[in-house]
């Protein structure tokens, strides 16, 4: 990653069609169907906690933050994360994710809930959701149900549905 000039800036609205692009090459159409992008739905992202990545004007990573609810308690849902491909493996994501969580955290946000894998989220603060705690909308491996904790107790005595946040206005 030392050798990328890599440029981390918060997203815009300007930045939606490079960014769906970006996803379509990574994730396919597919993606629409998945649990957490209909959680997401109708929900703006925070913009103040949402990532670009750029190399020199290329855009080659975004990571989106919303609000959701973890029952009665607001939360943050963290993604999708997107590289693209060829700078994969390259710590793009790794820095987006960080960015992420400290600018969150900042901002006085307590917690992050994600849809991911364990051997990537793990190394960057997430633990996975005990069974039961929290219910998805829509199918979702439980175990890829991860949370991060931005105050420590912040996830003690969370549980319930996940529902979307504030709409967009």
């Amino acid at each position: 990653m030392a050798d990328l000039p890599l440029t981390l800036m918060p997203q815009t609205p300007a930045d939606h069609a490079a960014i769906e692009k970006l996803d379509e090459r990574a994730f396919g159409p597919g993606r629409f169907a998945r649990s957490a992008y209909r959680l997401r739905e109708g929900v703006g992202p925070d913009y103040n906690l949402s990532f670009v990545a750029r190399i020199g004007t290329l855009l080659v990573g975004a990571i989106l933050m919303t609000p959701i609810f973890c029952g009665k308690r607001p939360a943050l849902l963290l993604g999708p994360l997107t590289v693209d491909p060829p700078f994969r493996s390259s710590g793009i994501g790794e820095e987006l994710v960080k960015t992420s969580l400290k600018a969150a955290r900042a901002a006085g946000h307590k917690l992050v809930l994600l849809v991911g894998d364990m051997s990537y989220y793990g190394k960057l603060g997430f633990s996975p959701v005990p069974p039961g705690r929290l219910i998805f909308a829509g199918p979702v491996d439980p175990e890829r149900l991860l949370y991060c904790e931005l105050v420590k107790g912040a996830f003690d005595g969370v549980q319930g549905r996940l529902r979307r946040g504030m709409p967009k206005a």
